[in-house]
């Protein structure tokens, strides 16, 4: 088995057995890594696309396929478990791709692709060509939608669906808000009561009204359906005021581990420190610990990339980081180690380049 380990990609798998190999998505492309015979260590086994800066890794269960999007590089296919590639890019308008996600959707895989300007595409052959979803830029904050850094342009962070009906889309712009699909993608709606800053949206496995908003401001859930919202965890919190990564475990949904900086990147130009932390909920996300066994303090480095998968009995949680370190825990985050360092840096766009400068 094979898993991809990415900002914009997949978070959480269910598996037969916890996978021997974990694509990475760097800046300077994709990397394999896989445990040795023993199980326990782990080594770079594979490196592809150099030329590419990784955004998102998706592994499409029903054809196979990996799917993988670059920031100013359009998306890629592998056939091969991420040995070889092939750009599939035909009727995609825009190459700078920040998240992929994909399902079937009446009988027929859809794959999507979100980019910056926040523009949605859909592909309904496996990435053979693309057409774009036009009303999502239809809702009456668009033209608000921006990014502190330049080109203060605004992106499509992360796609998700409901569990129950996989015509209703989820989409994550920052900085824009949350949308919301109940039609495949033909019309959307956003919710004006939640803070715009919009990382991630994420959905309980079993009760699909129950809705978790990461963001520039913390945690927020929406219990009925986004109707209303509750702010779970705030800037000023100790796990940290600037969440990103945000997974649970599908048979325990209450046990949640999210990644948050200290603060928003706009600070780490001058301070050159994420003070990133790795945090547990085994409430369902309304009291959260911070991890530290095996994890400094708080990490120099941003976490910019996080996923859990569960095989039975086991679960393994990887998160990677801007100083291009996989970190891992096989203990549902009792304990952590790098188990691969080295790697080009593990960044959403340039978060990168502020983290790697001297203090």
């Amino acid at each position: 088995m094979t898993i991809g380990l990415s900002h914009g990609g997949t978070t959480i798998y269910s598996s037969p057995v916890l996978s021997e190999q974990v694509l990475v998505g760097t800046r300077e492309g994709v990397v394999t890594i896989a445990r040795d015979a023993s199980g326990s260590d782990w080594r770079v086994t594979h490196r592809t696309i150099p030329d590419k800066h990784i955004s998102a890794i998706m592994k499409e269960p029903e054809s196979g396929l990996t799917f993988a999007g670059a920031f100013h590089g359009g998306v890629m296919v592998s056939a091969d478990d991420g040995k070889t590639w092939e750009a599939r890019n035909d009727g995609m308008t825009q190459n700078n791709v920040y998240s992929l996600a994909a399902k079937n959707i009446n009988g027929r895989v859809r794959v999507f692709a979100g980019t910056e300007p926040a523009h949605l595409f859909v592909s309904e052959n496996l990435g053979g060509n693309w057409k774009e979803l036009p009303a999502l830029r239809s809702v009456p904050s668009v033209p608000k939608w921006t990014f502190p850094a330049p080109p203060h342009i605004g992106h499509v962070k992360h796609i998700n669906f409901d569990p129950e009906k996989p015509t209703t889309i989820y989409a994550s712009v920052e900085v824009g808000g949350l949308l919301r699909s109940t039609d495949g993608g033909e019309h959307w709606e956003e919710f004006f009561s939640l803070y715009e800053d919009v990382h991630r949206l994420m959905i309980h496995p079993t009760q699909a009204n129950f809705l978790y908003a990461v963001t520039g401001r913390g945690l927020y859930t929406g219990p009925e359906g986004g109707a209303r919202w509750e702010q779970w965890t705030r800037r000023e919190d100790e796990i940290g005021g600037y969440p990103d990564g945000f997974v649970f475990r599908p048979s325990d949904p209450k046990l949640m581990f999210m990644t948050a900086a200290h603060d928003a990147p706009g600070t780490w130009r001058t301070t050159h420190f994420a003070g990133a932390r790795i945090s547990r909920s085994k409430d369902g996300g309304r009291t959260w610990e911070i991890l530290k066994n095996g994890l400094p303090e708080r990490m120099q480095a941003s976490i910019e990339a996080f996923c859990l998968e569960e095989a039975g009995a086991a679960t393994a949680i990887y998160a990677a980081t801007t100083a291009g370190e996989v970190i891992c825990s096989e203990d549902l985050g009792d304990s952590w180690k790098v188990i691969v360092k080295g790697l080009a840096p593990i960044s959403k766009a340039g978060h990168y380049r502020a983290l790697t400068q001297a203090a």
